[in-house]
């Protein structure tokens, strides 16, 4: 597991090494500024984090408990529920949904579960076609509609289904429209209704996705959809596509949502449960040089 998310922060590193070409035992503050803004680190948490450390050689140690406090949210605890669990996924276009569903419906059938995808994002022309290839590939059932219908109906018939036929888990696509768009929050406010209306307590969890590429900037976005309908955990997508890797600190820290996993390549398998020991350490490993 550890070799998938230090992979993934290939590009990360990179950019680290352009202001700290050379590993040391200890940094100044002056440097670590430098290096945790290259990493894409959002300034003020960078001055947050500086701010809270006295001495003026600054340690890997030190460094690394200053950085593991602000994921102080990454852990996440499962709800009690009734079988199926229920998960609805949100996040903008092109962040990658369609094929983090997979990747988590992937995840579950390798662990035994039989799982059932609901194809809820019947605004984009492509999303239902896209669904329904990876549902095939993957040899998993799949409810969807046509496009422009009724989305929450999808999500309804996608949880009975499931009751009926004793699904261990059910995946719901929405449409990714932009957070901005009062239509959007509405559509997603009423598909949480129903899926509650097919079974209680549904949906267990709200799983917001986002691209990683992005950097802080999708800290806006994610605090919307937080705002809109209440997001229960966090995928961050594209981590091994970007030199952005740092902004995972700032999103964990801004939203106090957990961190469940991140994507790291674009097979099904390649989904990571994210480990803040292991990320800060692949991070660190890049910028000090461990003492004799």
């Amino acid at each position: 597991m550890f070799g998938f998310i230090k992979k993934s922060l290939n590009k990360t590193i990179e950019a680290i090494k352009t202001v700290a070409p050379k590993k040391k035992i200890t940094f100044s503050k002056e440097e670590l500024e430098d290096i945790l803004l290259e990493a894409d680190v959002e300034y003020a948490l960078v001055e947050i984090i500086l701010n809270e450390i006295y001495q003026e050689k600054i340690t890997r140690e030190i460094l690394r408990s200053k950085l593991l406090a602000t994921l102080a949210y990454t852990s996440y605890t499962e709800p009690e529920y009734t079988p199926p669990f229920v998960e609805l996924i949100v996040g903008v276009n092109g962040a990658g949904k369609t094929t983090t569903i997979a990747k988590l419906a992937y995840r579950y059938k390798q662990e035994g579960k039989r799982v059932l995808l609901g194809a809820g994002d019947t605004f984009r022309a492509a999303a239902i076609e896209q669904l329904t290839l990876w549902a095939n590939k993957l040899d998993i059932p799949i409810v969807s509609s046509k496009q422009g219908h009724d989305s929450s109906a999808v999500a309804y018939d996608a949880i009975d289904s499931a009751k009926a036929k004793n699904f261990d888990n059910v995946i719901i696509d929405t449409a990714g429209r932009l957070h901005t768009q009062t239509n959007l929050a509405n559509e997603l406010k009423k598909i949480k209704r129903i899926c509650d209306k097919a079974h209680k307590g549904a949906p267990h969890r709200t799983l917001l996705i986002i691209d990683g590429t992005q950097g802080n900037s999708a800290i806006s976005q994610a605090k919307a959809f937080h705002e809109m309908i209440g997001v229960d955990g966090i995928i961050i997508t594209k981590l091994d596509g970007t030199a952005k890797g740092g902004s995972i600190f700032s999103i964990a820290y801004a939203l106090e949502l957990p961190i469940l996993y991140v994507g790291t390549g674009e097979q099904p398998e390649n989904l990571t449960p994210f480990n803040k020991y292991e990320f800060v350490d692949g991070l660190l490993d890049a910028i000090f040089v461990e003492e004799e």
